[in-house]
C-alpha cells in the first residue's frame, strides 16, 4: 500500500527509479503513457530494432516533442530525458540503469535479455510471458541468485492472477482453480490470420488503418495466448492443468463457484487446485450473461462453518453448497499498470508474481495437417497453436514448447491437432534459448503442486 509513498519519497530525493524498456510497441506505450504522469519515474532509455517506432511511442503516449529525447545515455541521466537505441545490450549496461521492462514479445530474444541484465546486475519485468512460459523458472532462479527481481508484468493477466491467488491463500482460504477470461468456441484452434478479425470482431479495415497485427492477434483467439498465460500461472502459484489442458467452459460471474469446483462436487474442474480458462460465449455463440472476457478470477473454498456463515452475510456469490467462493476483477489495464512491477522490483525487491516451479507447458499442436519439409511459423500463426499441458506429461511426450515453433522445419508429417515433438523438426540444439530451455527442464523436477 506504500508504492506511491515510495515513489514520491525517490522524486523528492532526486534519484527516481530509472527504467529502460526493450520494445516499443503497444504495451510499452501503455506504459509510457503512465510512467510521464508518475512521480519518482525516469524512463531512461527505449531500445528498438527500429529507432522511429520508439521515437512514435513517446509521441502516442503524449511526451513531449521537443524534451523528451537525449542524445545518449549519460545525457538522459543526467537531463532526465529519454534515449532512443536500437542497442539493447548497450541499455541493459548503461550507468544508473535500474530495472528492465522486456515487451518485444519475442521468447528468443527474451530469454537473451533476460540473461544480459542479470549478467548486468538489473531487475527484469518480463512483459515478455512467451520467454516466461519457455523458460522462466531458470531464469527467475539465476535472478534470485544474483539478488535481482524477475517478475512477471502487472496489468497482464498472469501477474494479476497470481496477486489474486497470493491474496486468497493469505486470507487463509484454499484456492479451487484461478484464471481468466477470454473469447473462444470450439474450432479457434484453427484459425488463421486470414480469417482472424471476422471472428475477433474487429473489422478488417479498421485492422489495415491501425496497423494491428493479424498474427499476434490470432494467437490470443486460437487459444495459443491463454495456453503460455496459464502456463506462468501454474509455474507462478503452484495451480496446475487439468491432464487434457484448458477446457474453455462457458461461464460467467455470477457462475464461478457453482461451474469452477472439483466434478466429483457437480462442478466441471478435473482437481482442486487448477488453472483454467473461461469462454465469454457459449456453444451456439452467444454471448454469456455477466461474462469476464477481459478479467480474471479465483474460486477458493471456506475452510469451515464461520467462513461459510460469513460468506452469507457478506453476500459473496458462492456454489449451492456455500462453501465455494468466487472473486474476479473485470478488466486488466496492460500496460498503463505496467509501474506497479517496475517500482515493486525497484522498491520492494518484490516481483509481482514470479515462476518458482515446472508445472505447466505450452506445447506446439498442428493447426492442419502438414507434410515432412514443411516450416512451422509459431505462436498466432498458420501451422501451429500451443495446447496447455502438464510438465510432466510434456517431458514425456517429447513435446515441442511453442516459444520454439518458428522458424523450424518439419522431419516428419504431422496430423491435424497431434502435439509436435522435438523430435518432429530440425532445430539448432546449439542455440542459446535450446540450451536455457533445456537446462530448465533438467533443473526443475516437475511437479503437481
Amino acid at each position: 500500500m506504500n508504492l506511491y509513498r515510495m515513489l514520491a519519497r525517490r522524486a523528492e530525493e532526486g534519484r527516481p527509479v530509472r527504467i529502460g524498456v526493450i520494445g516499443a510497441g503497444k504495451f510499452a506505450t501503455m506504459f509510457l503513457a503512465q510512467a510521464r504522469h508518475t512521480p519518482g519515474m525516469h524512463v531512461m532509455a527505449i531500445a528498438d530494432l527500429d529507432v522511429a517506432r520508439g521515437r512514435s511511442a513517446l509521441a502516442a503516449a503524449g511526451w513531449p516533442a521537443n524534451s523528451a529525447e537525449a542524445a545518449s545515455f549519460s545525457a538522459a541521466l543526467e537531463s532526465g530525458a529519454t534515449h532512443i537505441t536500437e542497442d539493447v545490450q548497450a541499455l541493459i549496461a548503461a550507468d544508473g540503469m535500474e530495472v528492465v521492462v522486456d515487451a518485444t514479445g519475442n521468447p528468443i530474444a527474451g530469454i537473451a535479455h533476460a540473461l544480459a541484465c542479470i549478467e548486468q546486475g538489473r531487475h527484469i519485468v518480463m512483459v515478455n510471458v512467451e520467454a516466461d512460459a519457455l523458460a522462466g523458472p531458470l531464469l527467475a532462479r539465476r535472478a534470485e541468485a544474483a539478488g535481482l527481481v524477475y517478475s512477471l508484468a502487472y496489468g497482464d493477466q498472469p501477474a494479476l492472477i497470481a496477486e489474486q491467488v497470493d491474496w486468497a491463500r493469505a486470507s487463509g482460504f484454499d484456492v479451487v482453480a484461478a484464471g481468466k477470461g477470454t473469447k473462444y468456441l470450439p474450432g479457434y484452434h484453427h484459425v488463421t490470420p486470414d480469417d482472424v478479425w471476422s471472428h475477433y470482431g474487429i473489422d478488417a479495415a479498421h485492422a489495415a488503418a491501425h496497423g494491428l497485427n493479424a498474427q499476434m492477434f490470432n494467437s490470443f483467439l486460437d487459444g495459443t495466448k491463454s495456453a503460455i498465460e496459464m502456463t506462468a500461472v501454474a509455474n507462478a502459484t503452484g495451480l496446475t492443468p487439468a491432464p487434457d489442458g484448458l477446457h474453455f467452459p462457458p461461464c460467467g460471474v455470477s457462475e464461478l463457484a457453482e461451474q469452477l469446483r472439483p466434478a466429483a462436487e457437480g462442478g466441471l474442474l478435473h482437481h482442486k487446485g487448477q488453472v483454467e480458462v473461461i469462454s465469454s460465449l457459449d456453444a451456439k455463440g452467444g454471448e454469456v450473461a455477466g461474462d469476464l472476457r477481459w478479467g480474471v478470477f479465483v474460486v477458493f473454498e471456506a475452510p469451515g462453518d464461520y467462513a461459510v456463515t460469513s460468506f452469507q452475510e457478506y453476500g459473496i456469490k458462492t456454489d449451492r453448497s456455500g462453501r465455494y467462493a468466487g472473486m474476479y476483477k473485470p478488466f486488466h489495464l496492460i500496460g498503463l499498470e505496467l509501474g506497479i512491477s517496475v517500482a515493486s522490483a525497484a522498491l520492494r525487491g518484490e516481483p509481482t508474481g514470479a515462476p518458482d516451479g515446472f508445472r505447466g507447458d505450452a506445447v506446439a499442436t498442428a493447426k492442419r495437417s502438414m507434410k515432412a519439409g514443411e516450416m512451422l511459423d509459431g505462436e498466432g500463426g498458420y501451422t501451429v497453436y500451443a495446447t496447455l499441458t502438464p510438465a510432466e506429461a510434456s517431458l514425456a511426450g517429447d513435446g515441442l514448447p511453442i516459444g520454439l515453433a518458428h522458424g523450424v522445419k518439419l522431419r516428419h508429417d504431422i496430423a491435424q491437432d497431434d502435439k509436435i515433438r522435438w523430435s518432429d523438426v530440425d532445430i539448432d540444439l546449439t542455440s542459446e534459448a535450446v540450451k536455457i530451455r533445456r537446462e530448465m527442464e533438467t533443473a526443475f523436477t516437475p511437479t503437481s503442486g
